[in-house]
């Protein structure tokens, strides 16, 4: 994912901004401001972020972007 205009994300930012979305949905008053509170970004750093997921969610679901190749192990039971 590319980076915001401050700084990178830290995988615990982007976890607390997943979850400040969850929380403040489009219908909040004021959605911007309590989810960079809970982030600690700006407002324009966070809206920059949501629009780079929207970008990644579509590349996903236009097939732009292969589901990974898990290894699959088998197991035997024993007798």
């Amino acid at each position: 994912m590319a980076s915001t205009s401050s700084s990178s994300w830290t995988p615990k930012q982007n976890k607390v901004f997943e979850k400040a979305l969850a929380v403040y949905d489009k219908d909040t008053p004021d959605r911007w401001q309590n989810v960079a509170k809970a982030v600690g970004r700006s407002v324009e750093d966070v809206k920059q972020h949501y629009q780079i997921l929207l970008e990644d969610v579509k590349h996903i679901e236009d097939g732009a972007i292969p589901f990974p190749k898990y290894i699959t192990t088998t197991t035997t039971k024993k007798r």
